[in-house]
């Protein structure tokens, strides 16, 4: 294995840090996930839930200047004037554009494990509800995914899904930023829906920006191709359920609870009237307090 990534490798990015062995990587990724969805639920799970709430603001502020810097690297390392859409090989020489890109390139794979705290959060702060399918698989594949980019082909064609990709976490992260604020801010967060509509969009853009070159003639690995075009299939497919799940299937109505009242000698308080084999004779003149008990189901 050593050999193969040697031999073609970039050798401009395999000295860097975790570029030389896929393993590192993948040992992290599967640590994450175990992390996420056993330890960290099973030491939660006696404690009470944490408030992270200035946490969650200073990371989310720096997660949106963090993506900021990445997509303006991405613009000026090739996709602002440099780049074409339609075929865009990559350069391997040191070129200090095509350098520029592959600097971005491996912070942007760096990114992917910083993203790894909106999970840790979630688990922190007991949400174990949102430490979904969806959420899990995208954050922990990601790292795994872009590191074969960054190692064979970083710059070129298939950094157009980081291009996308950070646009649209500069809206995210400021989207979870102004939520963590607290909710006198709720009102400005009515566009959770299109945000995820935007998260569909980038990866339809992604698929047929991928494999538009299965039908032209470009200098660029078809196995790339693949392996972006695919990734942008099951992710799309993975949050298109999310959407159905979140805003397009109908909301069961809830039942209206059904007072029940208990025996008048543990609950009925009364004044000047009577009471005849258990039941107030309905004219008390008073008040009659009852507990509600909801029916089971409720």
């Amino acid at each position: 294995m050593n050999s193969y990534m040697d031999k073609y490798g970039d050798p401009r990015t395999n000295p860097w840090f975790l570029m030389s062995s896929p393993l590192p990587t993948l040992m992290i990724c599967l640590s994450y996930v175990y992390l996420v969805k056993v330890l960290g639920p099973r030491y939660m799970e006696n404690r009470k839930p944490f408030e992270l709430t200035n946490l969650l603001i200073v990371y989310n502020f720096l997660q949106v200047l963090f993506s900021s810097w990445l997509f303006y690297e991405s613009m000026m390392g090739g996709w602002l004037k440099h780049y074409s859409l339609r075929c865009q090989p990559v350069d391997y020489t040191d070129n200090p554009i095509a350098n520029r890109m592959v600097h971005a390139c491996w912070w942007y794979y760096f990114s992917k494990f910083t993203e790894f705290f909106d999970t840790i959060f979630f688990v922190l702060r007991k949400k174990f509800d949102h430490v979904s399918t969806l959420h899990v698989i995208h954050h922990g594949v990601m790292p795994m995914s872009v590191w074969f980019g960054v190692k064979f082909t970083p710059g070129g064609h298939s950094t157009f899904f980081g291009l996308l990709n950070t646009f649209v976490h500069i809206i995210m992260y400021t989207y979870y930023m102004v939520s963590a604020m607290g909710p006198r801010w709720k009102r400005f967060l009515w566009w959770k829906k299109y945000l995820t509509t935007l998260q569909m969009a980038q990866f339809v853009g992604i698929m047929v920006h991928a494999f538009q070159l299965l039908f032209i003639d470009c200098d660029y690995p078809r196995a790339f191709v693949w392996w972006i075009g695919m990734h942008a299939v099951m992710f799309f497919f993975l949050f298109k359920d999310f959407y159905n799940q979140s805003y397009t299937k109908p909301k069961v109505r809830a039942r209206s609870p059904v007072p029940v009242t208990t025996s008048l000698s543990e609950d009925v308080t009364y004044k000047n009237g009577s009471v005849k084999n258990g039941f107030s004779n309905g004219h008390t003149n008073g008040l009659v307090r009852a507990r509600t008990v909801l029916p089971a189901g409720n």
